[in-house]
């Protein structure tokens, strides 16, 4: 196994455990077992199970953009970018429920808090969703306030629909898809 391989796999191993039993539930030797490694291999990629956790956010993070900012022009009206951004993390989200299940974990936990407080202050990368809720409230189009509250009343709906549809009490179907994300977008609009 090549070492990029193997550090994928130990990813992949991680990934699975922490979204099945939680990060307490994923001992670096269940990791190891699972990925088919020895436990003194994992050190030789991640220093500590606090770095395996935060790159295998970090790696969720950037294919998720990737995958998100296909197809999304910045020079679109800002309702087009709000509802191209949430319908594609939707779409990504429910097709990827061990992923999701991994992302919820991580941002109720302290390992996400430092993420969190950055991306809602403007600390991190630029985001597009705080940079929307900028423009709009520069613009006056979305309602006037703090750029938390306004997270919450996008991510709030959305990250609890995706859980309702992996959990299946609900089938997300391109028309509700759509709709779902055009009420987030009524939720924040002037």
């Amino acid at each position: 196994m090549a070492i990029s391989a193997k550090r994928q796999e130990i990813l992949h191993a991680a990934l699975e455990l922490i979204a099945e039993h939680g990060f307490h539930g994923a001992p670096i030797a269940s990791i190891a077992e699972r990925a088919g490694v020895g436990a003194g291999s994992i050190y030789r990629y991640f220093k500590n199970k606090d770095i395996l956790i935060t790159e295998l956010f970090m790696e969720l993070h950037n294919k998720i953009c990737a995958e998100v900012l296909e197809g999304y022009e910045i020079d679109k009206p800002l309702r087009q970018r709000f509802l191209h951004l949430s319908t594609s993390l939707l779409r990504y989200l429910i097709a990827n429920p061990m992923v999701f299940r991994y992302l919820e974990q991580f941002h109720n936990s302290p390992y996400g808090t430092a993420y969190r407080r950055d991306r809602i202050l403007g600390k991190g990368e630029g985001d597009l969703y705080r940079m929307i809720f900028e423009e709009g409230a520069a613009q006056q189009v979305t309602k006037n306030l703090p750029l938390v509250v306004l997270f919450a009343l996008t991510f709030g709906p959305l990250l609890a629909v995706a859980r309702d549809h992996i959990l299946g009490f609900i089938e997300l179907d391109e028309p509700l898809i759509t709709q779902f994300t055009q009420a987030c977008w009524d939720g924040i609009k002037m």
